[in-house]
């Protein structure tokens, strides 16, 4: 079921490009393709969306469009709230004051720029998390139980050696739970 959605999926896309290009607004539309958090398939011994993991946290994010440098990536760290003051931003248009996201055209051009130095996740009352560049804390509490994970996601990206309990890393561990309290 899961490969039939997406090979549906990617037909649909495939309509909506080409009805851009026979109506000749391809090169004047702004393409965005998004969706919601990444399915757990077995990582970490998991399945589904429920924790705050890397692969279930990401999304997919792809822009393009005029302006908007080809085949490039950008690590910056943004939520899906800030799809809308950004596209507003690249059509050149009013950001409401009621809107909670903040732009990232800048990243788009400049993969330095940098619009969010921390961010922050949760599932129901039992998991909080707290992400910088490099680190992520997580929180559990299920009952009376609470416990900590930490990782350094510059060496560690797939979140295997849990760092919170490691002397030399409690200074980064205080500044984090600082953080996400």
């Amino acid at each position: 079921d899961y490969y039939a959605m997406i090979s549906h999926l990617d037909a649909s896309i495939g309509r909506i490009l080409e009805s851009l290009k026979k109506t000749d607004m391809f090169d004047d539309t702004i393409i965005l393709f998004s969706a919601d958090n990444g399915l757990g398939l077995g990582e970490h011994g998991l399945m589904g969306k429920q924790n705050c993991y890397e692969h279930s946290i990401k999304i997919p994010l792809i822009f393009s469009g005029p302006g908007i440098p080809k085949d490039e990536r950008r690590n910056g760290m943004v939520y899906l709230l800030d799809i809308f003051p950004t596209l507003c931003e690249l059509a050149q248009v009013h950001v409401p004051e009621s809107v909670e996201g903040i732009s990232f055209a800048g990243q788009l051009n400049d993969p330095e720029a940098k619009n969010r130095d921390v961010m922050y996740f949760g599932y129901r009352d039992k998991i909080r998390g707290v992400k910088t560049e490099r680190y992520k804390l997580i929180h559990y509490r299920y009952k009376t139980q609470n416990w900590l994970q930490m990782f350094d996601l510059k060496e560690d990206p797939y979140e295997i050696k849990d760092l919170s309990s490691d002397a030399s890393m409690a200074g980064i561990r205080a500044e984090l739970e600082e953080k996400l309290t």
